[in-house]
């Protein structure tokens, strides 16, 4: 089994501790969702997995070895963190063929990467001529180029289409379906809540989270009830009463926060108050990420003044 094993891991920059003593396993057969505001300490962590720094104290294994150590390491993680690291006079093909040869990867493989990634027909091209759309693609599919069995991706979708959003998603589904260790860093919450079986969380270089997609809503989010009625002014004033707070969303519908379903269907039955829609509403991931790091948050914007009425 190939898994990436935090131990203990801490790095310090001077007086700057950018990793705080994590510790975590990162599994195969799953999407690892990697998250955290800026400066939380992903990008670190994965540098020093890939054994570009190195840890003031602690270990960060693949496969229960050091990176340093892995012959050939492209054909056991393949790794895209900086999409412009690419030298911008080569071209894509020749670009990836100097990474297979170093490797000992077969010049086949090449095509097959380039195909994958949809460049195939600008693989003669500069690569100083890619937007930086491309320069994702190429990025990912240098990762891929050894076929490894651990893949690393930081921030894969940014500068990407539709199209390619939509790829990168179903691609880390299929590496993951296929047994490999898939790990994914992102600030886009609503995409990762489409790919990500398991979660990661930092905030300030300490470990927030370390949980299943589901489990980690269902601890940081408030349970919620969605609902419509054509008699509104009853509703409000009798869930008022039980101690909800009902706000009426711009499409009419009501939401009550800290409430079932079943038990405000239960009220509204009671009451005699008829309901037209009635449903439980789950936390979004960006709502639950929130609520957990809003203290480990080292760069926030004020919030807006709003003026008063008067």
């Amino acid at each position: 089994m190939t898994s990436i094993d935090i131990k203990d891991l801490t790095k310090e920059y001077g007086a700057n501790r950018a990793v705080d003593r994590l510790t975590f396993t990162i599994g195969p057969g799953r999407v690892t969702g990697f998250l955290g505001p800026n400066g939380a300490g992903k990008s670190t962590t994965m540098r020093l997995v890939l054994g570009l720094d190195r840890p003031t104290s602690g270990a960060a294994t693949v496969g229960g070895r050091h990176y340093a150590a892995i012959r050939d390491p492209l054909r056991t993680v393949g790794a895209l963190l900086d999409a412009q690291a690419a030298h911008g006079s080569r071209t894509a093909r020749d670009h990836l063929r100097a990474l297979a040869a170093s490797n000992r990867i077969p010049p086949s493989r090449v095509d097959e990467v380039l195909d994958e990634a949809g460049l195939t027909t600008v693989a003669g091209r500069r690569i100083k001529t890619f937007s930086l759309g491309m320069r994702q693609r190429l990025g990912v599919a240098a990762a891929l180029l050894g076929d490894p069995r651990v893949v690393m991706l930081d921030e894969p979708s940014n500068g990407l289409d539709p199209e390619g959003i939509i790829w990168i998603r179903e691609l880390v589904r299929r590496l993951a379906r296929e047994g490999r260790t898939v790990l994914v860093s992102s600030h886009l919450m609503n995409e990762t809540a489409t790919f990500a079986d398991h979660l990661v969380v930092l905030g300030r270089g300490r470990l927030l989270a370390d949980a299943p997609m589901q489990e980690f809503l269902e601890a940081h989010g408030r349970p919620r009830v969605r609902l419509r009625t054509t008699e509104a002014a009853r509703l409000r004033s009798t869930l008022s009463h039980k101690g909800y707070e009902p706000v009426r969303t711009e499409d009419g519908r009501w939401l009550v926060h800290g409430a079932k379903a079943e038990d405000v269907g239960a009220i509204a039955a009671r009451e005699g108050i008829p309901v037209l829609e009635l449903a439980d509403e789950q936390t979004s991931l960006e709502e639950a990420y929130l609520a957990l790091t809003a203290l480990d948050t080292e760069f926030a914007a004020a919030s807006p003044t709003v003026p008063q009425e008067a």
